[in-house]
């Protein structure tokens, strides 16, 4: 099980990630919906991940927002080799972290080196057609994605709505970026995908 504590400063930051070069860090700020949902989420997803996961909440805690320029919280912060490599805004469901944390840090493992890896999460229905075609266009470019039916799950149908404020699928969630529909030109700049 990874570990979970909170951070009080830059500081200390600077020295889990001496221990700990890749790790995860929500940035959050307490008593924000978005945020309590996401430290609610990534608390229950934390036992999956390889890597530990650290809370810093931004009232408290007030130099590491500014030291990586993040400016929205919740802000779930991916450290590899001590470097951020990515950050996601939002709050997701505890399904989305736990197949993030299970996967992120994976590829590489055995290997010795890490594949940079961007988190893909579509937002679909059984009978929308354009959710199909999405879909297999990943497929087809062998880009790996979480799909979650939003007609069964209410609670990641709202995020996706707090998230892009649509409710139209499909929505993709590329490595924290919102795409509403199939907007191929945009999914294609986002995952590095030629053509």
């Amino acid at each position: 099980m990874a570990a979970i504590r909170e951070i009080h400063s830059y500081t200390e930051l600077q020295q889990e990630l001496k221990k700990h070069p890749k790790c995860y860090l929500l940035l959050y700020k307490a008593g924000s919906e978005s945020s309590e949902c996401a430290v609610n989420n990534i608390r229950e997803a934390a036992n999956s991940s390889p890597v530990p996961v650290f809370f810093a909440d931004v009232n408290k805690v007030r130099d590491i927002h500014p030291e990586y320029g993040i400016n929205t919280v919740p802000n779930l912060l991916v450290f590899d080799n001590a470097i951020l490599k990515n950050s996601i805004r939002g709050c997701s469901g505890n399904a989305h972290y736990r197949n993030m944390f299970t996967q992120l840090f994976v590829s590489g493992a055995d290997s010795g080196e890490t594949q940079e890896t961007k988190p893909v999460t579509v937002y679909s229905t059984p009978s929308c057609p354009w959710c199909s075609t999405l879909k297999n266009y990943l497929r087809q470019h062998q880009i790996s994605f979480r799909d979650i039916d939003v007609s069964r799950d209410m609670q990641a149908a709202e995020a996706m709505v707090r998230r892009s404020g649509q409710r139209g699928v499909p929505q993709t969630d590329i490595n924290g970026q919102m795409v509403v529909g199939f907007d191929k030109a945009r999914i294609n700049y986002l995952l590095g995908i030629q053509g």
